[in-house]
């Protein structure tokens, strides 16, 4: 059987693979990237199931429009404007995608011809490296510091030819658990606006800040070529697999309603029933409050148990929200050695390794603190700081 040279240069998802060998019982997985589940308001969400087969009838069941339901469209612009003023979304700027994954590959397929350039952030999302690669692009990774994008590289990737879109998580980023400061941010906005490149920001996690200040977005509000994703995987549920495309270029989104007719129609419309009434008939920020409140405990104890239990070598970011730390060993040792090292001690994470394009046996690691009661949390960082 020949297949196509695009599924044979792209990577199996990592994470997804590896979930296999730990999620084992007697593991203690800081590999996984998944929402803890007592965070899902499932009696709501029962409810709004019914309330909305009530209200809406066969509408639920019936092939629908593939922009998306527009009270769905309708609430998630106004979410965004209440949150940062000057956005001023409509809900013909809002597309409803098969989670925010689909839209990586709706805009890699409307954007991107073998070989033009994409400028990622290094380390950057591993879903997306994936979804892009499908359309067999030159990557130009830009170191991710502390602050944001290192603005010198930045300029010289916006100098390579066929540079067509910047892809960025600027709230607590995957991997790294890394906000871009206020300052880095309108640095890059100031390098972006004299280039004709789409700017992305993707901000599944934004919502889930436990300390600090929200912080404006990069582009959105201000820059022609701006895309922010969103997500109510997070959040809400992310099974239901809801996502969204948020753009004043509606030139784009009629490209990206024709990628999606072919792909598959239109998102699921009974998810989308159900979430709007979920959303419109529940306290939403009360629920993401809860969640806050969660994910900060655990992000503690794994600051706090790394903290006593990690050799002085490695090194770990401290994030003001999300679900992830990045670890670095000063030593140099090869994170895919140490994660099979680990699996011994029946304690998992993932190496770096898959987070970048072009590097490989790296000395770096994706914690997960989600999905672990805070002593879990302690005598799992117990185990991998004796490995380390």
């Amino acid at each position: 059987m020949q297949y196509s040279e695009r599924i044979l240069n792209t990577p199996s998802s990592f994470i997804r693979n590896i979930l296999k060998v730990t999620d084992a019982e007697d593991v203690i997985s800081f590999a996984g990237g998944l929402p803890n589940p007592i965070s899902f308001p499932i009696d709501a969400l029962k409810q709004s199931v019914n309330h909305a087969i009530e209200v809406s009838g066969s509408k639920l069941f019936q092939y629908s429009t593939t922009q998306g339901y527009l009270p769905l469209r309708e609430y998630i612009a106004e979410k965004y404007n209440k949150r940062q003023p000057g956005l001023d979304y409509k809900p013909e700027d809002v597309f409803i995608t098969t989670g925010s994954q689909q839209a990586l590959e709706l805009m890699s397929k409307v954007l991107i011809n073998k070989d033009d350039g994409i400028i990622i952030e290094e380390p950057g999302y591993l879903g997306a490296i994936q979804a892009f690669t499908l359309s067999q692009p030159t990557f130009y990774g830009v170191t991710l510091e502390e602050e944001g994008l290192n603005l010198e590289e930045l300029e010289k990737a916006l100098q390579q030819p066929n540079v067509k879109f910047i892809y960025t998580v600027p709230n607590f980023q995957n991997p790294t658990g890394l906000t871009y400061s206020k300052e880095r941010r309108e640095q890059i906005y100031e390098i972006v606006k004299k280039h004709d490149v789409i700017l992305f920001e993707d901000d599944p996690y934004g919502e889930l800040r436990f300390t600090g200040e929200s912080l404006p977005y990069i582009g959105a509000g201000k820059l022609e070529n701006s895309v922010v994703l969103g997500s109510f995987s997070k959040t809400v549920t992310p099974g239901m697999r809801l996502g969204y495309i948020l753009t004043k270029n509606h030139e784009l989104l009629g490209h990206i309603e024709t990628a999606k007719q072919a792909s598959d129609l239109h998102t699921n419309i009974f998810a989308q029933y159900v979430i709007h009434d979920y959303l419109a008939n529940n306290e939403y920020d009360a629920h993401v409050q809860k969640i806050i409140a969660l994910y900060k405990e655990q992000s503690d104890a794994m600051l706090a148990a790394m903290d006593k239990y990690f050799p002085a070598h490695v090194t770990y970011t401290k994030p003001e929200g999300g679900m992830f730390i990045w670890a670095t060993m000063g030593n140099g040792a090869s994170a895919l050695e140490k994660f099979h090292e680990a699996m011994e001690q029946k304690v998992a994470f993932v190496p770096g390794d898959p987070f970048y394009t072009d590097k490989k046996g790296v000395s770096t690691m994706r914690l997960n603190y989600t999905n672990a009661t805070p002593e879990i949390i302690e005598e799992g960082i117990k185990r991998l700081g004796s490995i380390l």
